[in-house]
């Protein structure tokens, strides 16, 4: 469980504090969406929990540990994957054995894996990847961790299309059971399968905190066409196909997919409540 408590932050020379005395509770076992607008702190947060950067007030604890303190029986149980960072001259096979013994459920089956999920080669130079190849082996090698907690921040960027949708294959399909995963991220389409929580947030106030399946106990996600419009309907988007319509579920509506997008903006928007 990660347990924020309280906690104020701003980066040295700043006057703006990027949270005030946020508190926040996160449960094992949970696919997190973590949502918000540029410069809201959202990849702050994940460096705060990971232990890199520290809380000027309040404290984190990640499974009873200050994540400050970064204590080693912390950080075998966590993993970022930032959303840049350089990969160094070598070969995967070579990187995977330097780093493997700081993570006691490492497997190197999960990585071949990952990587064959990804359409990947497993004899890699990672100094001669793209960036989107370089992602890939990255979130490879994170999964492979067996880490109790990953973070991830804007993993899809630099993947072209049919590789977002690999990644939410090798993310479903090699996750560890016991495991549970932040993702920070603006792209939301491509994330909003996977979710099973969604946080919405604006620095220190929490816009939403629910999880996927409360989001669709309450409202239904539609096209609409005008005429079909009711005083049902919470929030409208138009569309090429019509009105893209968050409204209130009836006894008797089906459940729908959420639209992440769509209720990112109405969230926002103070529509919903």
């Amino acid at each position: 469980m990660i347990q924020v408590n309280d906690i104020t932050f701003s980066y040295p020379g700043s006057k703006h504090k990027v949270f005030d005395r946020l508190s926040l509770n996160l449960k094992d076992n949970h696919i997190y969406g973590l949502l918000g607008k540029n410069g809201t702190g959202k990849s702050t947060l994940l460096y705060l929990i990971a232990g890199l950067l520290r809380p000027k007030k309040g404290s984190i604890l990640v499974d009873g540990l200050t994540a400050s303190k970064r204590y080693p029986e912390m950080l075998q149980e966590i993993y970022l994957v930032p959303e840049e960072y350089n990969l160094p001259n070598m070969s995967l096979a070579n990187y995977t054995k330097i780093h493997e013994t700081f993570y006691p459920r490492f497997s190197k089956e999960t990585l071949n894996k990952c990587l064959e999920d990804f359409e990947m080669p497993t004899n890699i130079n990672m100094k001669q990847l793209s960036m989107g190849q370089k992602k890939k082996v990255y979130m490879s090698f994170a999964l492979a961790t067996g880490c109790h907690l990953l973070l991830m921040d804007e993993p899809t960027n630099g993947l072209d299309i049919p590789s977002k949708t690999l990644f939410r294959k090798v993310v479903a399909g090699n996750m560890a059971e016991d495991s549970s995963l932040i993702i920070s991220t603006h792209q939301v389409h491509d994330i909003e399968q996977l979710l099973d929580h969604i946080l919405i947030m604006n620095n220190s106030e929490l816009l939403l905190n629910a999880s996927s399946e409360e989001v669709t106990k309450q409202y239904t996600f539609s096209l609409r066409q005008a005429s079909e419009m009711d005083d049902q309907v919470l929030y409208a988007e138009p569309s090429l196909q019509g009105n893209a319509v968050i409204a209130k579920r009836q006894e008797g509506d089906n459940e729908t997919t959420i639209n992440l997008e769509l209720l990112f903006n109405a969230v926002v928007l103070g529509k919903l409540k």
